[in-house]
C-alpha cells in the first residue's frame, strides 16, 4: 500500500497534511515508515456534521485472548482515532486524558467502525467522545472519551529538552 508523499517534516511544523494511505488514514511516524496503519485502521473520513468515522479491524498480531483483541490495542486504536478528529479539522493536538469503557470483547480480524465526535471545545481543549462497534450489527464494543489539547510548534522541542534533562539527572 502506498502513501501520499509527505511534503516535509509535518509533525513539528505548522499544519501540513500528514502522509495518508489511499484510504485517507493519516500516518504517525512509525506507521509512515511501514506504509500503513499498524493498528489496522483502513479508512477515515470527516462527516458533514463534523464527526469522524474510521473503518478498521484488529490485526491478528494484537490478539490478547483467543480471537479477542488485547485491551491495550483497543485503548490505543481509540486514542488514535479520536486524536485524528482534530487532525481532520486541520488542528494538531496531543492526548491529555483518555477514558475507555470496555463493553464487550473485540473480535480480531472482523470489520469494526469507530465514530468520534466533539462534545465541546474550551480554548485549546477538545472534549471528544466515541464508540467502537462491530459491523454489520453495530453492537457496541467500547465507549471512549477524552481531552485533546491543541499542540503548538514547540511541543516536541520542549519534550526533547525535558528528556535530555532526565538523562542528565540519571547520570
Amino acid at each position: 500500500m502506498s502513501t501520499t508523499p509527505p511534503t516535509g517534516p509535518w509533525a513539528g511544523a505548522d499544519f501540513q497534511e500528514p502522509p495518508r494511505t489511499p484510504g485517507g488514514v493519516a500516518l504517525c511516524g512509525a506507521c509512515r515508515a511501514a506504509g500503513s496503519c499498524r493498528l489496522g485502521v483502513e479508512r477515515e473520513r470527516l462527516d458533514e456534521d463534523g464527526s469522524a468515522r474510521f473503518e478498521l479491524s484488529c490485526p491478528r498480531d494484537q490478539e490478547g485472548g483467543p480471537d479477542v483483541a488485547h485491551g491495550g490495542w483497543t485503548a490505543a486504536v481509540l486514542d488514535d482515532c479520536l486524536g485524528h478528529l482534530p487532525l481532520l479539522h486541520r488542528v494538531l493536538s496531543v492526548t491529555a486524558e483518555l477514558t475507555v469503557s470496555f463493553v464487550k470483547p473485540v473480535p480480531v480480524q472482523r470489520p469494526l467502525e469507530v465514530r468520534a465526535w466533539v462534545e465541546k471545545r474550551e480554548g485549546r481543549r477538545w472534549y471528544i467522545a466515541g464508540e467502537m462497534v462491530l459491523l454489520p450489527t453495530r453492537a457496541v464494543l467500547a465507549r471512549v472519551s477524552g481531552i485533546w489539547v491543541t499542540r503548538d510548534r514547540g511541543h516536541f522541542a520542549r519534550h526533547k529538552e525535558w528528556l535530555a534533562g532526565q538523562d542528565d539527572e540519571a547520570r
